[in-house]
């Protein structure tokens, strides 16, 4: 029997951590990856070379297989409706990932099924945005293309964006939107899995902590969340997979705001439309990870159970512009710990791989995640 395989857009650590669900559930992995070096080609044989961007390269890759997944959003939609019109199973479909790629898109779809999300308006103009300033600071982002903090800004006025403007009128930018700044008092996010046969599973709501704009933490599952708000949070979540016709993976990432009557409620913040860092905690956590149920659903298999298999468990980020050498570190961290290393090119701030720690007692997983990321980033602690 030829075992099912699946197509990959991207060849970074999202693709390289489906390549252990995949051999387990006898899938054949195929990756679409940057350069021969990438994450993904470290550990996927079948792993041919060329851009995301790169039409031909991704005709090819769809050749004799049974679904074309990404492992991010920048994909050209056209090829898929086109790739969808001649037959291939496009996993989520091109109408659902434009709202991954687009946050006016986004934003506008959302708000048409009465999804709570910040106050926001599309920007034509400086003047737009001084309108919508009104005196105060709000949040301006690219529609396209930002991520991990990237094409994010925080102004009080339209001169702090005067370039994006400039480069939106000349043609050289794409399209801004501004979004109030919301007061939150954390940041949330819950895991939806929908296969096209509709079948949803929820994994438990979580904390993600951010530094400088990049998740640091996450604390599955969120603590201190009252019944309500996590019912409300895991509601969201579902609604928009159903209402946006999502299959596969889908990341929600909320702010938890303090409501009208002072109880907490949420607001969505941003949508990834894939395996996500604040799901890499389900990989040794949960019955089943973010990455085995992303290929289940794509392929239209009956998901697993979500339920997690630890009180707590927290995911540390190894962030920075070094690493220790993973055999020393390694002989000196807590046995406990589950290291997950991408064989990445070390950069200053880039996400080098997690951790993640698992037990009972939520302030001592969370203290022995955070060292053993220190460690492995090569500082004393």
């Amino acid at each position: 029997m030829t075992a099912p395989v699946v197509a990959v857009v991207g060849g970074g650590q999202l693709a390289r951590m489906m390549a252990p669900p995949a051999t387990a559930l006898g899938l054949h992995l195929r990756v679409l990856v940057e350069d021969p070096t990438s994450s993904a080609a470290q550990v996927v044989v079948d792993a041919p070379v060329g851009a995301a961007s790169d039409e031909v390269a991704i005709e090819r890759l769809v050749v004799g297989a049974d679904a074309l997944t990404f492992e991010h959003e920048h994909v050209p939609n056209a090829l898929l409706d086109r790739l969808e019109a001649a037959g291939t199973s496009v996993q989520p479909r091109a109408a659902a990932l434009v709202h991954a790629q687009d946050k006016i898109v986004m934003r506008t779809r959302l708000t048409e099924l009465g999804i709570p999300c910040p106050r926001w308006v599309p920007l034509t103009a400086p003047a737009d945005l001084d309108a919508f300033l009104a005196g105060g600071s709000a949040v301006v982002k690219t529609s396209r293309g930002g991520y991990d903090g990237k094409g994010v800004r925080v102004v009080r006025s339209s001169d702090e964006v005067s370039d994006w403007f400039s480069a939106v009128a000349d043609s050289t930018g794409v399209p801004l939107l501004a979004e109030e700044k919301v007061p939150f008092t954390r940041e949330l996010a819950v895991l939806v899995a929908r296969s096209p046969s509709g079948e949803v599973r929820t994994w438990p709501v979580v904390e993600s902590v951010q530094r400088d704009g990049v998740c640091a933490e996450v604390i599955a599952p969120a603590p201190d969340l009252d019944a309500v708000t996590r019912e409300q949070a895991v509601d969201v979540a579902t609604r928009i997979a159903k209402g946006l016709g999502v299959t596969g993976v889908l990341a929600v990432e909320l702010f938890e705001v303090p409501g009208l009557d002072g109880s907490p409620t949420v607001l969505v913040n941003e949508l990834a439309m894939r395996p996500h860092n604040s799901g890499h905690w389900t990989i040794d956590g949960a019955v089943t990870s973010q990455f085995e149920q992303h290929l289940r659903a794509v392929l239209d298999l009956p998901l697993g159970d979500t339920t997690p298999t630890a009180t707590w468990t927290v995911m540390a980020n190894v962030l920075g512009s070094a690493l220790a050498d993973p055999a020393e570190a390694l002989a000196s961290l807590d046995p406990t710990v589950k290291v997950h290393l991408y064989g990445k090119e070390v950069r200053a701030g880039r996400k080098l791989g997690h951790v993640n720690v698992s037990g009972d007692d939520l302030a001592d997983v969370r203290a022995r995640a955070v060292a053993a990321a220190a460690i492995l980033r090569g500082e004393p602690v």
